[in-house]
């Protein structure tokens, strides 16, 4: 075998091994990829199977509302505050589509919609009586009044259940609201539903064992993704203006990606992870964690993060006018080829292409093809930002903190429908305890892997380049077909170690499921992937309505 041909002219016993070592990778990698891809290939057809037996899929509710298909929320802001519409109709215009799409797709989890008329009510109450300068007053401090948003269950709300998906929180409420939350209440925005999560948020699903799983709006055999996969639903089915989700691993792109809409990750430290569960235990997860806005229309993506930045948003550049000509764009097409993570879509590929090419045609860029080989190390990397404290890994978190479940037990358990926790995050528990220890040499070795590949970036990017990259190696996946392609996620998990910005934007469909790309910009200029994000949009289309 290649392994064994090594050659034995060096004089270090360490090169020999080295290169042993080295071809051993190569040539059984190699039987390993071919390996997964016929269990991806056959496992494919048996869930699509299955799904077919269990019936056919299930068809959306039309839109019969025009006032959700408002071009932003900004726009609807005005038109409240200008007294075209009325607060009150916008909230209950949202109330109504909700209640048509949840038995189809199962993304809302809790409501408050009697709390969310009388917040509208109230609103509509002080216009009446606003004069000039109190109008003038509440667009300056009020960019958000009277519009109504929903969050992803792991954020906070004062008085609504924050279970994060785990069956032992299904009774816990929030204490007070998220930093998130709460800047958006000052803003004027109503909030009124929580949406699905996976199991802890630590899944790339969004199912669970209090609320069961969320469809696709484009198609119902299809997941949403997660752990914002709830949030993705809601925004892609029209059911609110927009929408905010959290992401440590892709867990914001991700769930746009799968349906068709657009959400940014923020640099790092911009937007305040307090009140969102579970929170970070160590600083390293406390980087990788972002709260960030999740919507239809690509020009909301600003507006929103310059509420929830707070005090933060004086170290971005958001009302700079950024010219798309005197940018640097560089790209790549996959990874590199990571082990046990599906090969990019070719029809996600040509996407990309005709990005660069229009680059090329609308502004004369030259687009630069670059081979980030640490990309292939991108699962490993996050893994090992990921390790927790001693006693603080995801069996503990599974126990709501409260000691640790026995993994063993639970899997027996599962096995007699018993259990109240879902397969993948046992599965999770028990790969993580065979995994990275926090004092492993290997993972002080993937940390420096972390550095370089920030300053690698940093160089690159500078303060006027853009990285175009795969959000996701392909579209939707049928339910639980993840558990064959469980690494897929590393795609978006390796930005988040970089901390940097980066935007997830629809560039239409492959065989009716949305297909894009994530747009990646420098530390602290998110004003640059946005405005990517914005002309994609006019030249791409954005968002299209579930048929």
């Amino acid at each position: 075998m290649p392994y064994l041909q090594t050659s034995f002219s060096y004089d270090s016993k360490k090169k020999q091994v080295y290169i042993m070592n080295k071809n051993f990778i190569k040539y059984y990698g190699k039987i390993f990829f071919v390996i997964h891809r016929i269990i991806e290939f056959f496992g494919r057809w048996i869930f699509l199977l299955t799904a077919r037996f269990s019936g056919g899929p299930e068809t959306l509710p039309p839109i019969d509302d025009e006032i959700v298909l408002m071009r932003s929320a900004k726009a609807l802001s005005i038109m409240i505050l200008l007294k075209k519409i009325s607060s009150e109709t916008v909230v209950q215009a949202c109330i109504d589509r909700i209640k048509k799409i949840q038995p189809v797709l199962n993304c809302v989890v809790e409501n408050r919609f009697t709390e969310a008329l009388n917040e509208a009510c109230e609103c509509d109450r002080i216009l009446k009586l606003a004069d000039p300068s109190t109008l003038e007053l509440l667009k300056k401090e009020k960019p958000l009044f009277g519009v109504p948003f929903t969050t992803k269950d792991c954020i906070g709300i004062k008085g609504m259940k924050q279970t994060a998906g785990l069956y032992s929180r299904r009774n816990i409420q929030a204490e007070k609201d998220a930093d998130v939350i709460q800047l958006l209440r000052q803003a004027g925005a109503i909030p009124i539903a929580t949406t699905n999560v996976s199991e802890l948020a630590m899944w790339w699903e969004s199912a669970n064992c209090i609320y069961g799983k969320t469809n696709n709006p484009y198609h119902t055999w299809h997941i949403v993704g997660g752990s914002s996969g709830g949030e993705g639903c809601l925004q892609a089915a029209a059911g609110a203006p927009f929408g905010i989700g959290s992401d440590i691993g892709g867990s914001i792109r991700m769930p746009c990606f799968f349906n068709g809409i657009f959400g940014h990750k923020p640099s790092r430290g911009i937007v305040s992870n307090v009140g969102q569960y579970p929170s970070p235990h160590t600083e390293k997860q406390n980087q990788l964690l972002a709260i960030g806005p999740m919507c239809r229309y690509a020009t909301d993506l600003k507006h929103i993060l310059k509420v929830i930045a707070g005090d933060n948003v004086s170290k971005l550049n958001l009302d700079a006018t950024v010219d798309i000509s005197k940018l640097k764009f560089y790209y790549m097409e996959d990874d590199g080829g990571q082990l046990f993570v599906s090969p990019v879509s070719q029809d996600i590929k040509q996407k990309i292409n005709k990005v660069i090419w229009y680059l090329k045609t609308g502004y004369k860029i030259k687009a630069e093809k670059v081979e980030i080989k640490k990309f292939k190390n991108s699962l490993a990397i996050w893994l090992a930002n990921m390790v927790s404290p001693v006693g603080e890994d995801f069996a503990h978190e599974l126990s709501n903190r409260q000691g640790r479940i026995t993994i063993w037990w639970e899997f027996i358990k599962w096995m007699m429908c018993s259990s109240c926790h879902t397969f993948i995050a046992l599965i999770t528990a028990a790969f993580e305890s065979f995994g990275m220890k926090r004092d492993d040499e290997k993972r002080a070795k993937l940390l420096a892997q972390t550095l370089e590949l920030r300053d690698e970036f940093h160089n690159m990017l500078g303060s006027d380049g853009v990285f175009l990259y795969p959000t996701h190696p392909t579209p939707a996946p049928l339910h639980h077909e993840t558990i064959l392609k469980p690494f897929n996620f590393s795609y978006t998990a390796i930005i988040n170690c970089l901390g940097l910005p980066a935007t997830a934007c629809p560039l239409g469909f492959s065989n009716g499921l949305p297909i894009g790309i994530q747009v990646v910009a420098g530390l602290n200029q998110d004003h640059l992937s946005i405005a990517v994000a914005e002309e994609l949009e006019r030249i791409f289309g954005g968002w299209e309505k579930p048929k």
